[in-house]
């Protein structure tokens, strides 16, 4: 398969410094929660296990997590029921439990919204005002957090080793996202077969999540790492090649752990390159779980192709063209336009023809009721500094491509 490089390479440009730190230790593989004990004593004996809706009691994964720490003569208290789009509701009663039975660890097993809200669970029970501050328009500052370890169970978000989480507050209708570097786990594991019995669909809308972690990223202007490039569009075959794998086979351990350890790498920080562009399509399909509680992923995949067909112009043609012929192996030779829109077609076939998801809003009983105020909002202060910069009128009409 051809390999297309963007002519603007040989143009002399300055590449962004940044730092890189990334101090999460990871135990990746079957067989390793025998050192859960060890790395949960170094942090104190008092435990906050938090998990959702009971499938890591399905799977046995909890009578596993319970005897490490009853062998290790753990203090453990435990906060179930957390919501797949994680409630600011969790996150208050999490951080009051933690202020409460005086926690010194946070142990979170599940998918990444327990992770996600075991970390501003953390951060919450450390300052004495409500967890919501953080992420309302006071955006009070995350200096402090008790230390989170991570029992991974779902390949998609990879907050298993990223600093951020999203919060849903369904009184306000928001769900809103945030970084903060000591919201990092400590040590996270990450074993492949937690995830056998993970549905097809949502096998599918992990794979979705992913690609979007790192489409948020590769569709960027700036000439910047070619290797990062080549490393964003080798992460993007990987989910093209082992999802459907996955999804008819669902213990294949090769296509499971390759999903699992994509899903850490497509949003650790690494990818980013000092990269200063924000993201585009999560601020707005967030507007979509915020107001109709869909599933994440879903909406990414509904969104991210009618986002990328919206930005497509002369301007910034070239990196469809790179995407379509790296990572789809579209015919280089063809009309750059026809090589974009034909690359934006085999994303959309991946998501809704291979993986089989709902491909408008409208099949999810969505609507255009709310799209001025989701168009609004998912534009901040009034402009969406992504890829190509969005006002609300252009968020409104890539709602409207998505019915």
């Amino acid at each position: 398969m051809a390999c297309y490089i963007d002519s603007r390479i040989n143009k002399i440009c300055d590449m962004n410094n940044f730092v890189y730190d990334i101090p999460v230790k990871v135990y990746f593989g079957q067989n390793q929660l025998h050192h859960l004990g060890e790395e949960l004593a170094k942090y104190g004996r008092r435990v906050l296990l938090t998990y959702g809706g009971g499938s890591i009691k399905r799977i046995g994964l909890y009578d596993e997590v319970m005897k490490q720490l009853n062998e290790g003569g753990f203090e453990v208290y435990e906060l179930s029921g957390i919501e797949p789009n994680p409630r600011i509701e969790s996150v208050r009663e999490g951080a009051e439990m933690c202020k409460r039975y005086g926690i010194d660890v946070l142990l979170a097993v599940g998918g990444g919204s327990t992770i996600d809200a075991t970390k501003f669970m953390a951060a919450g029970a450390c300052v004495d005002h409500d967890p919501w501050d953080f992420l309302s328009e006071k955006w009070a500052p995350i200096e402090k957090a008790l230390p989170i370890i991570s029992i991974l169970t779902l390949s998609a978000t990879g907050s298993e080793m990223d600093s951020g989480g999203v919060i849903s507050n369904p009184e306000t209708q928001d769900k809103i996202g945030r970084m903060a570097p000591p919201m990092l786990p400590k040590v996270s594991f990450l074993d492949p077969t937690a995830t056998y019995s993970v549905s097809k669909f949502q096998t599918a809308c992990g794979a979705a999540d992913m690609m979007s972690h790192i489409l948020e990223v590769y569709f960027n202007m700036e000439q910047d790492l070619y290797m990062l490039d080549c490393f964003m569009e080798g992460m993007m075959k990987t989910i093209i090649r082992y999802t459907p794998i996955a999804m008819e086979h669902p213990d294949n351990y090769e296509a499971r752990a390759n999903l699992m350890w994509t899903s850490s790498w497509a949003i650790n920080g690494f990818i980013d390159g000092g990269k200063r562009q924000a993201w585009s399509c999560h601020p707005i399909e967030h507007e979509l779980s915020a107001y109709y509680d869909i599933t994440h992923g879903l909406g990414l995949a509904i969104v991210t192709p009618r986002w990328m067909e919206h930005c497509l112009d002369e301007t910034t043609v070239s990196k469809y063209v790179q995407f379509a012929v790296n990572v789809f192996g579209v015919d280089a030779s063809l009309p750059p336009m026809q090589i974009a829109r034909e690359g934006i077609s085999r994303l959309s076939d991946f998501f809704f023809k291979t993986l089989g998801l709902q491909s408008t809003l409208s099949e999810i009983g969505i609507d255009r009721t709310h799209f001025p105020i989701m168009a609004r909002k998912a534009c901040g202060k009034g402009v969406l500094k992504g890829f190509k910069h969005l006002v609300p009128a252009d968020v409104e009409k890539i709602f409207e491509m998505s019915l």
